[in-house]
């Protein structure tokens, strides 16, 4: 079974949905995974994306902050949703992709989107840098009591709000101090990966030492010139799917788009046997 998955802050669906149909007719994505909807799940566009050819949509929104939406060409048998800080923040849906392989552990996709912490990095003084602590704590120990690691078939996608590695930030002196690239966020991210023995994709296609970004801020005029990038959005399978990830892009090329999301379209082909 062969099929593109894309993984996308949105940063409003209702607001950017041109842009969602845009990107669509130029990439052809089987499946979507978008963060920061910023609807309830009543309010989600559905009608829009049946029309672009999505007939299988899981949900999992709240009014005006956060929210993920899965949006899939190919038939989803099973929705779930996880709430990891027991908040209701709407940050989490999961869906089974039914890629008829008989015999085979479901193929479990997860769409997470990590709280971004604030900006001041003291969880003493900014209660959503704690937050967002406790958020990576509970990622861990939720990904660690899955048994079986060699035979689960998962993959996780989303804005996980933390760029891990020196090279998948602008200046890795500069951002220590900076929420998103702090040691307690690096580390906690590096234990989540370990704790299921997760697969960096993006990492696997762009070697380590070459830099790697997939956000922007809206305060550089001239983001192409600055560069000050950060990669904040990933793409992790587990070892059951070593080597699926055939193919990945990041989509520079949406953050030139007017009225874009500050993040960019990450996609990846996967070859599943």
């Amino acid at each position: 079974m062969r099929f593109r998955l894309a993984t996308w802050n949105i940063n409003s669906v209702r607001l950017r949905l041109d842009l969602v149909q845009r990107f669509v007719r130029a990439e052809n994505p089987d499946v979507l995974c978008l963060q920061e909807i910023k609807c309830q799940e009543d309010q989600f566009p559905r009608a829009a994306f049946e029309a672009m050819g999505f007939p299988h949509i899981a949900v999992t929104g709240q009014k005006g902050y956060h929210g993920v939406a899965t949006v899939s060409k190919i038939p989803l048998v099973k929705m779930d949703r996880l709430d990891l800080c027991g908040d209701g923040h709407a940050r989490h849906v999961s869906v089974v992709i039914d890629d008829g392989l008989i015999g085979h552990k479901p193929l479990t996709l997860h769409n997470f989107y990590i709280p971004a912490g604030g900006d001041i990095p003291d969880p003493a003084a900014n209660d959503k840098f704690q937050h967002k602590l406790d958020f990576l704590d509970a990622l861990t120990a939720w990904s660690a009591a899955h048994k079986t690691k060699a035979k689960n078939r998962m993959i996780l996608v989303g804005d996980l709000n933390v760029a891990p590695l020196p090279t998948d930030v602008w200046s890795h002196k500069q951002l220590l101090k900076v929420v998103s690239h702090t040691p307690p966020e690096t580390e906690r991210m590096a234990k989540a990966l370990a704790s299921h023995d997760w697969i960096d994709v993006m990492r696997r296609h762009v070697p380590p030492e070459q830099s790697l970004f997939t956000w922007w801020s809206y305060r550089n005029r001239d983001w192409r010139v600055a560069n000050r990038g950060r990669r904040l959005d990933h793409i992790w399978t587990t070892p059951a799917l070593e080597g699926a990830a055939v193919a990945m892009r990041v989509l520079q090329e949406t953050r030139d788009w007017e009225r874009t999301s500050d993040h960019v379209p990450v996609i990846s082909d996967f070859e599943i046997a």
